[in-house]
């Protein structure tokens, strides 16, 4: 009996180390793709080619990147569970295939994207100031999407350990790095979104308002949650003298605004 239960669990964390290489690749192929894309060069959003209405607005677009992100981060924490779980068959053949399926989830990533996104519903292309669309989602689909699942099933069938450790130790880092990283504000975007502790005072609302010198965008009906323009955003941290809960100018919370908006 014991030795079937242990023969259970073995087998149990070895699917789970799988499942988090599967996981950990296919979050972080979405948050390169967000990061890069999206934020640094600045070529597209996820739906920057749907143009009916509400969706042609900025704030809109940047919403959607932001739940996005959200599913990202959503997968990678699930990637990290199952890593946990699977943490004694780390090192050796294991950390082979932790790296082997991490490649062919990235490279996964960016074949669905390539084949749902850019082709089959054109809800964005990889370079939208391009000439040549299908060069540049080619490039994409050739160099990280089919290019990482070579490597990832090269990896699964070769021999011997890839990086003892450090392998699983190099995936957590990418993504404590790339969680982060992808919460950073849009470019161009002052909107701030503050959260008020229940019960705080107008009057120390408006303080603190003052303080950042904010220019007011939006306020919930029950004056919690308030949308502010603040220009400096090294001021945004006296908000918290005032009583806020949560100050934050990332793409999501940015994004939650637009949808309110737009539903207001």
């Amino acid at each position: 009996m014991t030795v079937r239960q242990t023969d259970a669990t073995f087998i149990s964390e070895s699917r789970s180390l799988g499942w988090a290489g599967y996981l950990l690749g296919f979050g972080l192929g979405g948050f390169f793709d967000g990061i890069l894309l999206h934020q640094i060069l600045q070529w597209h959003h996820l739906l920057s080619l749907v143009t009916r209405p509400p969706f042609q607005d900025i704030r809109v677009q940047i919403m959607v990147d932001g739940f996005f992100h959200l599913l990202m981060y959503v997968l990678a924490f699930a990637g990290l569970w199952k890593l946990w779980k699977g943490r004694h068959h780390v090192g050796g053949g294991g950390d082979r295939l932790l790296l082997a399926n991490a490649a062919l989830g990235f490279g996964a990533w960016h074949i669905l994207d390539g084949i749902l996104s850019h082709w089959v519903l054109g809800i964005h292309r990889i370079r939208l100031d391009s000439d040549n669309l299908l060069f540049w989602d080619l490039l994409w689909f050739v160099v990280f999407g089919v290019a990482f699942v070579v490597l990832g099933l090269r990896l699964r069938r070769g021999n011997g350990t890839a990086g003892g450790r450090g392998g699983a130790a190099a995936l957590v880092l990418a993504v404590l790095i790339g969680g982060p990283v992808a919460a950073l504000p849009p470019p161009d975007v002052s909107t701030t979104m503050v959260f008020f502790k229940p019960g705080t005072a107008p009057s120390q609302v408006f303080a603190g308002i003052d303080a950042v010198d904010g220019r007011i965008l939006w306020s919930s009906p029950k004056g919690d949650v308030w949308a502010l323009d603040v220009n400096d955003r090294g001021k945004t941290a006296l908000l918290y003298r005032h009583g806020a809960w949560m100050v934050s100018n990332s793409a999501l919370a940015v994004g939650c605004l637009a949808w309110t908006s737009a539903r207001g």
